[in-house]
């Protein structure tokens, strides 16, 4: 009878321990898991979305810096181109203080120096002062409407012409006053307020306060006095440029 064999285990080269399999050391290691994240495409949208905000708004920064150069408005120009004297005495009475009684007739021409921008005036007044006091009250100027480009001449009367009200001035002013007239030269302020306002196209911006004032230097030449008597100068012609500025 033939005998059979068995065949043989397979022989382990790394561990003998019956036919139980060997166990490495890496395979106590914690196995590695890979995590991949796949978006929906709402990552892209949202970059292009941003992308053209900031496109929008830098166009319209630039489009609104653009306007505001074109359409920016100058400040207007004041200057004056004559003056007489209607008025000007001491009114100093022995109970009152001291004071002077003056009125003024000047030549005012407000300029509006935007070539693109009309502008508007309103609520002016105009006085004179003297060594940083009033010689004159307020005198109200009417409202004033200018194209652009455009020049208005007025011709106020500060002080309510020959009939000059008196306005109280300090002794040193008073007796300043009097030297310069002896003199045949007097330095005179012409101040005029109010606010102004520029119309741009289809811009159309706030009111600003306006503050101008004109320094005169008047030669006095020929005099008459209150009711005939004393001095009070009648020509004053500008014996140089006045210097003008406007403040907004």
């Amino acid at each position: 009878m033939a005998e059979h064999h068995l065949p043989p285990e397979p022989a382990d080269h790394h561990h003998h321990g019956g036919g139980r399999k060997g166990v490495h050391a890496d395979d106590l290691k914690p196995s590695r898991r890979y995590t991949y994240y796949y978006g929906g495409g709402g990552g892209g949208g949202a970059r292009a979305l941003c992308f053209a905000v900031l496109v929008l708004l830098l166009a319209a920064g630039i489009t609104w810096l653009v306007l505001y150069v074109v359409y920016r408005p100058s400040h207007p120009t004041l200057a004056v181109t004559s003056a007489a004297v209607l008025a000007l005495y001491n009114a100093t009475t022995a109970s009152g203080p001291t004071a002077a009684a003056a009125s003024f007739q000047v030549a005012l021409v407000l300029r509006n120096p935007s070539a693109r921008s009309a502008a508007r005036y309103d609520r002016l007044a105009a006085y004179a002062a003297y060594r940083g006091e009033a010689l004159t009250a307020p005198a109200p100027l009417p409202p004033l409407a200018q194209d652009p480009g455009a020049a208005v001449e007025v011709a106020p009367v500060l002080g309510a012409g020959a009939a000059a009200a008196a306005v109280p001035v300090s002794p040193e002013t008073a007796a300043a006053l009097a030297a310069d007239v002896a003199y045949g030269v007097l330095p005179l302020r012409v101040v005029v307020l109010g606010r102004v306002r520029f119309v741009s196209g289809p811009f159309h911006r706030g009111w600003h306060s306006m503050y101008a004032r004109c320094d005169l230097l008047l030669g006095v030449r020929e005099a008459t006095g209150k009711n005939g008597a004393g001095g009070v100068p009648r020509q004053a012609p500008l014996l140089a440029d006045p210097a003008c500025n406007v403040d907004m």
